[in-house]
């Protein structure tokens, strides 16, 4: 089976924004050291190009979340991987791929809070409000999109797609 798709974001707008926002997360943090949290997996490829766009001491780190709950009903979300050191006192950046529902980084923030770090933001590179289940605010938006099924640059449709330069929207 093949999916049509259609580019939404190009290569080179991705690598634009991603630039733009290291840029506007290194002025924001001024010099101060920074640990910077990956949503695996989708946020991977995102993360690796942005990590490299910031000009501050970095401390890299990576949590993985699965939900557990029966059939459709998406359940109760956990730490499939959590951190590996304590974010207690340190400016903390979460790093997703995207931002649908809000659920699972209303789940990640909120969890975070209660480990008192000094900061605690968000970047997602799509901030997609179509499905919003939650009030979150993402602190660096990539790409406001409305609605779309959307694959590529990390982001898959079971499991395919993710290798993809450019973000895609699949359609019928």
């Amino acid at each position: 089976m093949s999916d049509t798709m259609v580019e939404v974001i190009s290569a080179e707008e991705i690598q634009r924004r991603v630039q733009q926002l290291g840029k506007d997360i290194t002025e924001l943090y001024q010099g101060e050291p920074l640990t910077v949290v990956c949503v695996l997996k989708g946020a991977f490829l995102f993360f690796a190009d942005l990590v490299r766009s910031i000009d501050l001491p970095l401390e890299l780190e990576f949590v993985r979340l699965a939900s557990y709950g029966n059939g459709t009903d998406s359940g109760q979300l956990v730490f499939s991987k959590d951190l590996e050191t304590s974010i207690q006192g340190k400016n903390v950046l979460i790093v997703e791929d995207i931002v649908d529902s809000g659920r699972s980084m209303d789940f990640l923030i909120r969890t975070f809070a209660e480990r008192r770090p000094k900061s605690l933001r968000l970047v997602a590179l799509v901030d997609k409000s179509e499905r919003r289940e939650v009030e979150l605010t993402v602190d660096f938006p990539g790409f406001p999109l409305k609605k779309g099924f959307i694959v590529g640059y990390g982001m898959d449709y079971a499991e395919r797609y993710r290798e993809l330069s450019g973000i895609f929207e699949i359609v019928d």
